[in-house]
């Protein structure tokens, strides 16, 4: 019962984080087109609740650490514990290295900034926090898609062990 609560818990928090990333993902094109002012105001007013202290951040360090928690679970299930890894390694470049080195630096710089004073390399710097998102869409998707798959692949494992061990005692 423990296992199945936490694959829903951590299949529903991943799903709401790449929610968050596929959003990001939607407004690329419209952004790159942003002049510097206007694109300094939305990212400062905009996406105030995606990051720390608000629901974004909650929902992505939820994922982050039911995932790890799932792979601890399912250790000794295979062939389970292979597509959680997956998923959880996805995770994990997505936040927090994608994350911390990609995102928040530019965060960062963007928070200081206002369209009076515009960083001079806010374009590299808008390429690099929009493609940052865009890289953690892809790995968020699909550490949710193998997180999905280990799912069933642990249920139907655990009923092929449990028929052949009914059999066994019927012997």
């Amino acid at each position: 019962m423990v296992l199945r609560t936490l694959q829903f818990i951590t299949l529903i928090l991943v799903a709401l984080w790449m929610g968050l990333e596929f959003s990001h993902a939607l407004e690329l094109p419209a952004k790159m087109q942003y002049d510097g002012q206007f694109y300094v105001t939305v990212q400062n007013t905009l996406y105030r609740y995606f990051g720390a202290p608000g629901p974004g951040a909650i929902v992505t360090v939820g994922a982050f650490v039911s995932a790890i928690a799932l792979l601890f679970l399912v250790r000794k299930r295979r062939p389970a514990v292979y597509w959680t890894l997956i998923g959880t390694l996805c995770l994990v470049f997505a936040f927090p290295v994608v994350y911390f080195w990609q995102i928040e630096p530019v965060n960062v710089v963007f928070r200081q900034s206002t369209p009076q004073s515009l960083p001079t390399n806010w374009m590299q710097l808008r390429q690099q926090w929009e493609y940052g998102h865009l890289t953690n869409f892809v790995l968020t998707l699909f550490g949710f898609s193998t997180l999905l798959i280990s799912v069933p692949t642990e249920t139907s494992t655990n009923r092929r062990y449990k028929t052949r061990a009914e059999e066994s005692k019927n012997v």
